[in-house]
């Protein structure tokens, strides 16, 4: 709040006579005597008084920029009020009016080295205290997760998914159950699914922990797409090799299995292998279960055997959509009825007989 301003002098006023109050004239005829009584004195003439001249604005700030603010003087209490450590403690009232506690409690260099010392012991008795206790939170939860029989892995709680037609269960349930008794945070899932790719017929595996005590096993099976002559070896008499689309021997069996077409190509040859899997691989459902056998002497010379006795001459890999297309209009035509080859190695000159 700014100082305010000087006040101005006050202009002396005439003093009045003494004696009676004058009295108006009303304009009433009075006595001589009577008027000349109530006429009043003369007053006596009245004295200018200069007035002082008015500081100027720009010079008002600097004589309120000079001007000393007064403070408020700072009441003191000398009331004394006992403490919890047993020592009076005055009591200092600020300016605002909230208690102020005095900067120093001891008046002797003895005394406040010991509150000093005291203090650091107290602040080292709590960081050791503070430090034991989060120590023994850790081990009590690391105990609960790592070592406690809480989350162990009960081999009744485990799941097996997608295992199709050819992946044993019991394989995959056996290969899990060396862990029964592990807690699952101590679970090494990635060794188990490595685990448990190596039974036949899985080709993909995802382990994931159900807790509190089981697993999910999801699996992706090598379903057999052909099945491939084998002749007789290690004491067993002939049969057939169950492969899948990517030429991978998920089983062997004494018989074809009905509904899978029976591959005939030259020993060892691996890629006429890979053009008929690939052809079968392209097939819509429909068609391949009506494929009985296939064979190939070269990867560009496969030719199908359907189960209604047609033979269909397929050529090489390239452009299997197509071939489908032409093959599915040819058998559907009027004008191919009887016919008992289909040639569409060139789907855009086929040819029948």
């Amino acid at each position: 709040m700014s100082p305010s301003r000087p006040p101005r002098p006050r202009v002396p006023q005439p003093e009045r006579p003494a004696g009676p109050r004058p009295v108006a004239d009303t304009g009433a005829p009075r006595p001589d005597s009577e008027t000349a009584a109530r006429r009043p004195a003369p007053a006596p003439p009245v004295r200018s008084v200069p007035t002082p001249a008015r500081p100027s604005p720009r010079a008002e700030p600097e004589a309120r920029r000079g001007a000393a603010r007064p403070r408020a003087a700072v009441p003191v209490s000398t009331d004394t009020a006992p403490t919890p450590f047993g020592r009076a403690v005055t009591t200092y009232t600020g300016g605002r009016g909230g208690p102020v506690r005095p900067p120093v409690v001891s008046t002797t260099s003895v005394a406040r080295f010991a509150e000093r010392a005291k203090a650091r012991r107290t602040v080292a008795r709590r960081k050791v205290v503070l430090t034991a206790c989060a120590a023994a939170a850790v081990a009590a939860v690391a105990w609960l997760l790592f070592l406690s029989p809480v989350l162990v892995l009960e081999p009744g709680e485990v799941e097996v998914r997608g295992a199709g037609t050819v992946v044993a269960v019991d394989q995959v349930l056996a290969a899990v159950d060396q862990h029964a008794g592990t807690p699952l945070p101590r679970l090494d899932t990635v060794g188990l699914r490595d685990r448990v790719l190596e039974v036949p017929g899985v080709r993909e595996a995802r382990v994931t922990r159900a807790w509190p005590h089981g697993l999910t096993v999801v699996l992706v099976a090598r379903e057999p797409v052909a099945a491939v002559p084998e002749p007789a070896q290690d004491g067993a008499g002939p049969g057939f090799a169950l492969l899948d689309m990517d030429g991978v021997q998920v089983g062997r069996v004494d018989a074809a299995p009905e509904g899978l077409p029976v591959v005939d190509v030259p020993v060892g040859d691996k890629r006429a292998l890979r053009a008929v899997l690939t052809v079968l691989q392209q097939l819509p459902a429909d068609l391949l279960a009506q494929v009985a056998s296939v064979s190939a002497h070269t990867q560009d010379r496969v030719t199908m055997m359907l189960r209604d006795g047609v033979e269909v001459d397929w050529g090489s890999a390239v452009e299997t959509p197509l071939k489908i297309a032409v093959l599915g209009t040819l058998r559907a035509s009027p004008a191919t009825e009887g016919a008992r080859v289909f040639d569409v190695s060139a789907p855009r000159l086929p040819i029948t007989r």
